[in-house]
C-alpha cells in the first residue's frame, strides 16, 4: 500500500568535480555520483560491468594454505564434503563447490543441516557423522566463520576449510584455513561478496592453477543467483558477477533453473536481478522453511529433465504452502500488535508460529508499521525469534545488550535470530522494548525514500531509458533510480485494477505530458486540481505485445509541502 514517506534528496554533484564531463548527461552524473563513482575511468567500468571488475582469488586470506590441501585431497582419492548453510546463497554455493570439485575428479559430498533441528553453521553430531562415512576433508559453504566450538572438537583425522562472508569474531576458528573477505587481515580489495562468491573465488583459484579458467563462467549462473538472493550490494566486483551470471541465465543451460523459470512463467531472456529476490529465490527458500534444503540443492545440480520438472513442482507446492503460513501467522501477529498498540517495538509471539516463517512475518510487520518487530516461536522449555529493523536502530546491538537472558543470538544491524529459555521471555521482551522505547523517542517514525536527482519532465526520453538501464543490475546498494518532478499537474485519470486500487494517469510539467502508474494507492487521496511534487521511478511498461515508458509513482505531495 503507498505510504506516505519521508523525502531525502541526495546531494547534487559538486561543480568542480571529475565527472561533470560533457559526454555524461546530468542525470546519469548524478546516478554515477550517488553510487560512488569518482571519475570518468570508474564511470567506463561501472556502466561495461566487465572482467575489468574482478580480482585474484588468491588475494583472499589463507588462499595459499587451502589450495594445496584441496589439490592434495584430490590427487590421493580422499572423500570431501561440502558443508552448506540452508538459505539460496548456501545452496548455490554448495552445489557450486559440489559441481566444480567433481569436475577436478574430487570424490566429494553435500551436507545441508536442517534449519529447525540443525539451525545455522557447523553442528559437531554432523561433523561425527561425516567422519564417520570416510569424509577427511570438509569444505564450508556460507558458513563457519564462528564456529570455534565445532573446530575444536573435530574428530581425530578431519579438517576444515572454511568459505563465508559473515563477519568474524574476536577470534577466527582454528580451522586449516579461513577464507573470509571480513577478515581484519584480509588484503581482498572487495569485502561485499556472498557466500557463492567466495566458494566461486576458491573454485576460481583451483581452476586457474590446473589451466582450466574457462570453464569457470559455466557456474557464474549460480553466483548471480545466490548473490541477489543474499541481497548484497550490486556494486564493485558483484556487477560483473550478477551481470555475467544474469546472461548465463538467459541462455538456460543448467536444467533445475531452468524448469524454475519456466514454471514461474518467466521468459529466460527478459529474467533480471529482481524476478530472482521475488519469484525464484522464495520457491528455493521454502523447501527449507517448511521441510529440508536438501530439495533446493538437488534442483540445482540434476540433470534429468523428469527430475527437474517434479522438484519445481514439489518447491512451487511449498511455496504456496509457505505463504499460507504465513498469511496466517501475520494475521496473528497484527492482531496482537494492534491489540497492544503501535509501541516503538513490535513484538508477537505464539506456540503456533512455524519456525521457518518467523523472520518473513517480522520484516512484514515493520515493512507495514515502520516499527522494528521480534516475532517469537515458543516452545515449553526453549523459544527461538527472529527480528526485522528499520535503519534508525540496530537490532543486533540491541540483542546484544539482552546477551544475558539470551541462549544464543546473531545477525546484522536489520535483522537477526535469537534462542531463549521459554521463562526469560517476559523479561527479555520487556527489556529490548525499554531499548527501542529510548533510542527512538522523538523520531519520524515514517518510511524514508532516498531520492537520487530532481528532474524535469524534458529531461526525460527513450534516450535516458536507455542510459539508466546500462546501469543494472539493480538491487541492494545499487536500487532502481528514483527521481523528484515538482509542480506536475494531472490531466487525466482513471481507476486501474479489480478493484480499483491502483491510478492511471497522464500527468504534465510545462506541457511536458507522461504516463504515469500509482499502485496501491489504498485509503490515500490525490487532489487532482492542486500542483503536485512527485516522486517515481522511470520504466517500461510491458502489456499485450505493447511497450511504453511511464512513471511509477512512489510517493506524492502537495508542491513544496515535503522537501
Amino acid at each position: 500500500m503507498l505510504t506516505a514517506c519521508r523525502w531525502q534528496l541526495k546531494p547534487t554533484v559538486p561543480a568542480d568535480h571529475l565527472l561533470n564531463q560533457p559526454d555524461l548527461p546530468p542525470l546519469i552524473r548524478q546516478l554515477l555520483y550517488n553510487r560512488g563513482i569518482t571519475d570518468p575511468s570508474q564511470a567506463d567500468v561501472f556502466l561495461t560491468a566487465d572482467r575489468r571488475l574482478l580480482h585474484d582469488g588468491r588475494l583472499l586470506p589463507d588462499m595459499d594454505k587451502a589450495l594445496p590441501r584441496i589439490y592434495q585431497a584430490i590427487l590421493k582419492g580422499e572423500r570431501l564434503a561440502v558443508y552448506g548453510d540452508f538459505d539460496v546463497d548456501g545452496l548455490s554455493a554448495t552445489a557450486l563447490l559440489v559441481k566444480g570439485l567433481s569436475a577436478l575428479g574430487a570424490c566429494v559430498e553435500p551436507y545441508i543441516p536442517h534449519r529447525l533441528q540443525e539451525g545455522h553453521g557447523l553442528n559437531s553430531n554432523a561433523l561425527n557423522e561425516l567422519k564417520d562415512r570416510g569424509v577427511s576433508l570438509v569444505i564450508t559453504a556460507d558458513c563457519g566463520i564462528t564456529g570455534n566450538e565445532q573446530i575444536s572438537k573435530l574428530p581425530r583425522g578431519m579438517e576444515v576449510i572454511i568459505t563465508d562472508h559473515h563477519l568474524p569474531g574476536a577470534e577466527l576458528p582454528a580451522a586449516l584455513a579461513v577464507i573470509d573477505p571480513y577478515r581484519t587481515d584480509s588484503a581482498y580489495p572487495f569485502r561485499d561478496l556472498a557466500g557463492v562468491g567466495v566458494a566461486y573465488k576458491l573454485l576460481g583459484s583451483l581452476y586457474e592453477g590446473v589451466g582450466r579458467r574457462a570453464e569457470l563462467e559455466d557456474y557464474l549462473d549460480l553466483v548471480a543467483l545466490g548473490t541477489v538472493a543474499d541481497i548484497m550490494p550490486l556494486l564493485g566486483e558483484n556487477r560483473y558477477l550478477v551481470t555475467a551470471g544474469l546472461q548465463k541465465l538467459h541462455a538456460c543451460h543448467r536444467l533445475g533453473i531452468c524448469e524454475l523459470i519456466s514454471q514461474a512463467g518467466i521468459a529466460p531472456d527478459k529474467l533480471e536481478a529482481e524476478h530472482i529476490s521475488w519469484i525464484l529465490a522464495p520457491r528455493l527458500n521454502a523447501a527449507g522453511r517448511l521441510e529440508h534444503a536438501i530439495s533446493g540443492y538437488q534442483l540445482l545440480v540434476t540433470e534429468s529433465p523428469e527430475e527437474a520438472r517434479a522438484l519445481t513442482q514439489w518447491l512451487n507446492e511449498k511455496n504456496t504452502e509457505r505463504q499460507k503460513l504465513t498469511a496466517a501467522a501475520l494475521s496473528q501477529a497484527r492482531e496482537q500488535v494492534l491489540a497492544k498498540g503501535i509501541a516503538p517495538l513490535l513484538i508477537a509471539s505464539h506456540e503456533d508460529f512455524p519456525g521457518g516463517i518467523l523472520g518473513l512475518v517480522a520484516g512484514k510487520l515493520t515493512d507495514e508499521f515502520y516499527h522494528p518487530a521480534i516475532v517469537t516461536q515458543i516452545g515449553q522449555e526453549l523459544s527461538r525469534g527472529s527480528a526485522r529493523s528499520i535503519p534508525e536502530f540496530n537490532i543486533s546491538e540491541a540483542l546484544g545488550r539482552c546477551a544475558e537472558l539470551l541462549s544464543h543470538y546473531g545477525g546484522h544491524a536489520q535483522a537477526a535470530g535469537f534462542t531463549l529459555p521459554t521463562s526469560n521471555l517476559p523479561a527479555f521482551e520487556y527489556q529490548l522494548s525499554e531499548i527501542a522505547s529510548q533510542e527512538l523517542s522523538g523520531r519520524d517514525m515514517r518510511p524514508q525514500i532516498e531520492i537520487d536527482a530532481q528532474a524535469r519532465f524534458h529531461e526525460l526520453s527513450g534516450a535516458t531509458f536507455r542510459l539508466i538501464q546500462q546501469m543494472a543490475p539493480f538491487g541492494h546498494q545499487n536500487p532502481t533510480p528514483i527521481f523528484l518532478s515538482r509542480a506536475v499537474t494531472i490531466s487525466e485519470s482513471r481507476p486501474m485494477g479489480t478493484s480499483g486500487q491502483h491510478l492511471k494517469l497522464k500527468i504534465k510539467q510545462n506541457n511536458v505530458l507522461w504516463d504515469a502508474v500509482i499502485f496501491g494507492l489504498g485509503e490515500r487521496t490525490i487532489e487532482d486540481k492542486l500542483p503536485l511534487d512527485i516522486v517515481y521511478t522511470f520504466e517500461q511498461d510491458c502489456w499485450n505485445g505493447m511497450s511504453r515508458l511511464r512513471l511509477n509513482i512512489k510517493d506524492f505531495a502537495p508542491t513544496g509541502m515535503n522537501i
